[in-house]
């Protein structure tokens, strides 16, 4: 069974980036068919996807946040991470991982990160 845990710091300096690492058990990030995601959900807000990294290492990103999200895979730790460039307090949110798969979708908890000073 596929299990995701969030991991990373839960406050960010404006302008900084945040960094996410999400750490996969019970599925090879390099698993064919294999979709490995971010999501958040700002608070009193839906979900926003940001991007992602496949199995074969191709990554894909939500066209407004392009420029600042970088998605990226460690196959040795079987982690895939996160970073968001140049966050604002406007990027405070709850983010997900999450494992798009062809026999359905596994989610992480999820990792508040508050962006203040």
């Amino acid at each position: 069974q596929v299990q995701l845990q969030e991991s990373g710091p839960g406050l960010v300096d404006p302008s900084q980036t945040l960094s996410l690492t999400c750490t996969v058990a019970g599925v090879s990030v390099t698993t064919n068919g294999y979709y490995f995601n971010w999501v958040r959900q700002p608070p009193g807000k839906g979900l926003e996807w940001l991007g992602n990294i496949d199995w074969k290492d191709s990554t894909y990103y939500t066209p407004s946040l392009k420029t600042r999200t970088s998605v990226s895979k460690d196959t040795s730790k079987n982690h895939f991470t996160l970073q968001l460039h140049s966050v604002a307090p406007e990027d405070t949110a709850v983010y997900f991982c999450a494992v798009f798969a062809p026999v359905g979708v596994y989610w992480g908890q999820g990792a508040q990160v508050t962006v203040s000073s």
